[in-house]
């Protein structure tokens, strides 16, 4: 009997034009007017969240490591996005364009730097020294005022995180990882994960795939943190303390260990809950662990485990379900 099978460049041509449909939705949606401003800043907070828990991911869930220096690298990108935004080297979307690459690149420096040495420590040796990374990060930049602002904050950033700008970045950013996983660097990664003296006895390069997959979740991290900038229009020091670590590690959790699509549905979740909680905001921390124990407790591995939607796979299953009923009619 014949299978529906659809070929690789196929289910990333399906997929894309799912997440490019939504995009064209939602921007439609904030275009129209039903929405206020609140709910179109939220919108956009949940943009740049899906970007710091999706590359967080990378290294949490499909790498199997724990870094909790995620707002470190977030800081970095944010500040020297921002300051390539003010400097305004490049007119349009030329400067948007370069921010965010620059943003980008120094946040994936400064992960091959701090990754090199950290990542030959596991569990809660590298959880320790890349929240001191992070810390470390923080106090630098608030040490150096003629450049950062110092602890009163950078200002006069140019607004430049608008819908399309944020969400075209969440679909680069999610094709990008998507497409690393698929590949033979993702089932290296996943290796690793699964069991690292085995894999490196079979000939693969341990370090090389943890520093990439390190310097690839700086990378958007620091990509969200000039988002980031260009959405509040001010930066300060004390947005990236180690809380804001643990903010991007509880939407992974919460999400699913290994699942993309947990990831996306965790970040919308805790992002939308002050919108929906404004009367109580100083209860937002309570809600957020009461949220996490009740599914680690009646969900452990998350709310979606490591099961990642693709739709590609959904319109083969379909196919063939279709193709056996008629087959099964025919027969009858």
């Amino acid at each position: 009997m014949k299978r529906i099978v659809l070929k690789t460049p196929m289910r990333y041509a399906i997929n894309s034009f799912l997440l490019i449909a939504f995009m064209i939705m939602g921007y439609m949606i904030t275009q129209s007017g039903v929405l206020t401003r609140a709910q179109n800043n939220i919108i956009i907070q949940v943009g740049f969240f899906i970007i710091l828990a999706v590359s967080l991911n990378l290294t949490a869930g499909y790498l199997g490591q724990l870094p909790l220096g995620h707002a470190g690298f977030m800081a970095v990108g944010a500040y020297a996005g921002a300051i390539f935004w003010r400097a305004g080297v490049l007119p349009g979307y030329g400067s948007v364009i370069g921010g965010l690459l620059v943003a980008g690149l120094v946040a994936a420096v400064f992960g091959i730097i701090i990754g090199i040495p950290a990542l030959r420590l596991r569990g809660d040796y590298l959880a320790i020294i890349t929240l001191g990374f992070g810390e470390i990060i923080r106090v630098i930049i608030m040490n150096i005022p003629s450049v950062t602002g110092g602890a009163q904050g950078l200002q006069q950033i140019p607004r430049h995180s608008s819908f399309l700008v944020v969400y075209t970045c969440v679909i680069i950013c999610c094709l990008v990882i998507h497409m690393i996983m698929k590949s033979r660097h993702g089932r290296a990664i996943l290796s690793i994960r699964d069991n690292e003296i085995a894999s490196e006895s079979c000939g693969i390069n341990t370090t090389y795939y943890k520093v990439m997959a390190f310097a690839v979740s700086a990378f958007f991290a620091g990509v969200a943190g000039a988002l980031y900038a260009g959405n509040l229009g001010i930066l300060v020091p004390g947005d990236f303390s180690f809380m804001m670590s643990i903010e991007i590690l509880m939407i992974v959790v919460l999400g699913g260990m290994g699942s993309m699509l947990g990831s996306i549905i965790g970040a919308i979740v805790l992002t939308s809950l002050p919108l929906l909680m404004q009367d109580l905001s100083q209860y937002r921390i309570i809600v957020f662990a009461l949220l996490l124990i009740i599914v680690m407790i009646f969900k452990p591995s998350g709310l979606m485990g490591n099961y990642d939607f693709s739709m590609g796979n959904s319109i083969e299953k379909i196919g063939n379900w279709i193709m056996n009923r008629k087959r099964k009619g025919g027969d009858v």
